[in-house]
Order: C-alpha cells, then structure tokens, then sequence
C-alpha cells in the first residue's frame, strides 16, 4: 500500500468539471480527473489514482510534481507534444 501523499489543489471541484467538459484531449483529461479526485477527496494514495487512470504510479508522481512547481497551466500544457505536432 503506498502512502498518503499532501497536495491543495488551487482550483475549486466546480472549475476543475468545467474544464473537464471541455478538454479535447484525452493526456488532459486523465489530468484534470486526477485533480479532481484528489480535490473531491475520492483518493487519498497516489496508487489509486494509477490504478483508475491505468498509469504507473512514476506517471502520477511526475504529473503531481508538475502541478506542484507549474500549477494547472504548466499540468495541461502540451509541451513537446506540440513541437512534434507542428513537424
């Protein structure tokens, strides 16, 4: 069993269904469930949340640790995704 982790998420359950409604891409969705999750108090380990979204953990902890440093925006951006989308 892993342990719990401490993360406050910044931005309201409201806002993070909203933009759920709206995420095109499947990356940024699995994000902002998590977010969601943890925000709603559904998971309480980093495990359960690899679990539901099918994601090894190292996934969920690096995701997580964007979030910390980066917030939302940093989270859902597309990074070098994008750059191999424009070639």
């Amino acid at each position: 069993m892993s342990r719990p982790f401490k993360i406050e998420i910044a931005e309201s359950e409201e806002e993070l269904k909203k933009r759920l409604q709206t995420a095109n891409l499947g990356n940024q969705k699995e994000k902002l469930m998590m977010l969601w999750w943890i925000k709603s108090g559904q998971v309480k380990e980093q495990q359960e949340i690899g679990k539901r979204l099918a994601k090894d953990t190292s996934t969920v902890t690096r995701w997580l640790q964007k979030y910390r440093t980066d917030g939302i925006s940093g989270l859902l951006s597309l990074g070098q995704q994008a750059k191999y989308y424009q070639d």
